[in-house]
């Protein structure tokens, strides 16, 4: 249909196309490299729903957003990150709704809980259970928007650098975990594409290990990889600010561990990472 409708426009205009400037000219023939572009698949729409949930951009990111939808043109290995992001969210939206096979982990005194499940393959996964006391907003703009200021607030986290941005949804992060008293696994790094999209009522943050080229694993780091994993954010439907916070966290962290090691930490990094994470809402006064 559109390039029908191009050729149908095109006719119309050509005997004005004739009287035009030189720049006009340019115009129009920039148009149509960009109409091409459509047709070959090189360019990707990208809502922009963060705006319309009162995010706190800055002003220049505002201005930046005017329209609902904006063409956005992504080179080959942005779309990758894209799609790499979107396949791990749904990648563990199929383990977290597959109701088969969980069992309960640990029931923590606040009321968190964690439930465990054993994967094909062997890997074991885990699932927290949790309400905060923060909008599903708040939530998605202190753990993806802000997400380098994590470290600041939590201490299993020594340094997350974003290495790319693709759009507002996607981005590629380095993350190193912090050498603390306690921590069975030691010190990992991560390579992440981390991707957030809003489906109805709901935000999900998504993630899965990923590759760069130029940021290949570091000296005196054992690379781990993560994903693919989520995060499911849900108001709690009682008039409050509270929100239902749901984590699926899936991590192979390399190494000669144990199993029996990895499977006691993992669940503990979780308690201790919402405990921080609760910590962070109440400390610092967040708009809600």
């Amino acid at each position: 249909m559109l390039p029908a409708v191009v050729k149908l426009c095109c006719g119309i205009t050509y005997p004005h196309l004739r009287s035009m400037a030189g720049l006009q000219r340019t115009a129009i023939a920039a148009i149509g490299q960009e109409l091409a572009h459509v047709r070959q698949g090189g360019t990707i729409s990208l809502p922009d729903w963060p705006s319309h949930i009162g995010w706190p951009w800055n002003t220049d990111s505002r201005e930046e957003r005017q329209s609902d939808v904006r063409p956005v043109r992504l080179r080959e290995e942005e779309l990758s990150y894209v799609q790499q992001g979107q396949e791990a969210l749904r990648k563990a939206l199929e383990i977290v709704e597959d109701k088969n096979g969980w069992k309960t982990e640990t029931i923590q005194e606040n009321g968190d809980v964690i439930y465990s499940k054993v994967l094909p393959g062997g890997r074991k996964v885990f699932r927290l259970e949790a309400v905060l006391e923060a909008s599903p907003e708040v939530l998605c703009d202190v753990l993806f928007v802000r997400v380098e200021e994590m470290c600041r607030w939590n201490p299993s986290i020594s340094h997350i650098k974003v290495l790319r941005s693709v759009g507002a949804e996607t981005m590629v992060t380095h993350e190193v975990t912090a050498e603390t008293a306690g921590n069975l696994i030691g010190q990992r790094d991560f390579l992440s594409v981390r991707h957030c999209c809003k489906q109805k009522s709901r935000i999900y943050l998504a993630g899965a290990a990923t590759h760069l080229e130029s940021f290949m694993p570091q000296r005196g780091f054992v690379r781990a990889e993560d994903g693919p994993t989520c995060i499911i954010l849900q108001a709690v439907d009682d008039g409050s600010r509270r929100s239902r916070f749901t984590w699926l966290l899936n991590m192979d962290v390399k190494g000669w561990l144990p199993k029996s090691i990895v499977n006691q930490a993992l669940p503990r990094a979780q308690a201790d990472f919402t405990k921080h994470l609760r910590r962070r809402l109440t400390v610092t006064p967040m708009q809600r």
